[in-house]
């Protein structure tokens, strides 16, 4: 049986993702420091859907899981080189998927150290593992975030992105060049992949959707940023995770014909590749907002608001890439998506 390591399965993305690797038939190795960015209870209960007890997690103790025959999960911090390599060491792990990391674009500006403790220490960390300790494939997390101050829509992966508007953005772009870095040195596959916008069921509090779902439910006004003059390549989960598995079985591989003379940003002479993984339908803020009034039947009051900073006024992926290399081909549409995410709030919040 193949072992796969899931960074930040307390997470969102991890979550739903080790759940899927579950499912599939592997045994996975969940790692998540249960950090309290947001609201650790609502990582407490993911890892409870998935079979770990809150009164059974400890620092650096492997918890198995009730539920799934082959999961274990360690609370450790990603900062942590000798537990990370002792992990390593331990289960000689056949795949890595990394999605571990400080979110969020405006709490970047609020606590910046968090960012390169986590993104920058942290990934270097796992980098470092997966040289003294070889994996058939390295995948990260990257963010659309990335695209900072582009305008050409849609993103592309052949594009320049070097003009990062937040910090959180930057550390994510510096993870990009560390990992082409270690592919170059010690021939590591390994594969970003720009998220854009997720969302659904278990999501972060800190995302649009649910700070949307919860102020109108309570009566609230809602901030409507930029004036509601914001459009945003909405991503459903299921479609990411399907990304993302996909993406595993797919180690990068070198470009034989690699022009060093124009160099393509996603791709190189080395087995690294970067991939936009998105719905490739932006949607508009305020009809983003409709939907999800139609799905919660309820009208929200809206507090219209100036641009952010660190935000951008738009998001769209181009996936032709990912569609040639995978067949990737999402498929839920905004408003199936929210009528999910609102059906598991409620019940979530009912409890």
């Amino acid at each position: 049986m193949q072992k796969v390591l899931v960074t930040g399965s307390a997470g969102f993305i991890g979550f739903h993702t080790a759940v899927r690797l579950l499912k599939e038939g592997y045994e996975v190795i969940g790692l998540d420091n249960i950090n309290d960015y947001y609201d650790v209870n609502l990582k407490y209960g993911r890892l409870k859907e998935s079979g770990i007890e809150k009164d059974q997690i400890a620092w650096g103790k492997g918890v198995e899981s009730s539920k799934y025959d082959y999961y274990t999960f360690f609370k450790l911090n990603l900062e942590d080189t000798e537990s990370i390599n002792k992990l390593f060491a331990t289960y000689k792990f056949d795949f890595v998927i990394h999605l571990a990391a400080q979110a969020g674009v405006r709490y970047s500006l609020e606590n910046p150290h968090a960012y390169i403790d986590s993104n920058i220490r942290g990934f270097l960390n796992i980098l470092e593992a997966c040289r003294h300790y070889p994996t058939q494939h390295l995948v990260y997390a990257s963010t659309s975030s990335v695209y900072g101050a582009n305008t050409k829509m849609p993103f592309s992966e052949h594009d320049n992105a070097d003009h990062p508007v937040s910090l959180y953005a930057a550390t994510k772009k510096a993870n990009e060049l560390m990992a082409h870095t270690y592919s170059h040195l010690y021939n590591i596959p390994t594969t970003g992949l720009r998220f854009f916008t997720v969302y659904g069921p278990w999501g972060r509090p800190d995302m649009a959707i649910f700070l949307f779902t919860k102020a109108i439910l309570e009566g609230k006004p809602i901030q409507v940023f930029n004036n509601g003059d914001l459009q945003r390549d909405f991503t459903y989960i299921d479609d990411i995770v399907e990304g993302v598995y996909r993406c595993m079985l797919k180690p990068a591989k070198a470009e034989a014909d690699f022009d060093n003379f124009t160099p393509d940003p996603a791709s190189s002479y080395a087995p690294y590749k970067i991939y936009n993984i998105g719905n490739s339908k932006p949607v508009q803020l305020l009809d983003f907002i409709e939907a999800l009034e139609n799905a919660l039947v309820k009208k929200a009051i809206q507090q219209m608001m100036p641009m952010q900073a660190g935000d951008v006024p738009g998001t769209w992926a181009d996936t032709s890439n990912l569609n040639e290399t995978i067949e990737y081909k999402p498929r839920y549409e905004v408003e199936n998506g929210i009528k999910n995410f609102v059906n598991w709030y409620q019940t979530y919040y009912s409890n």
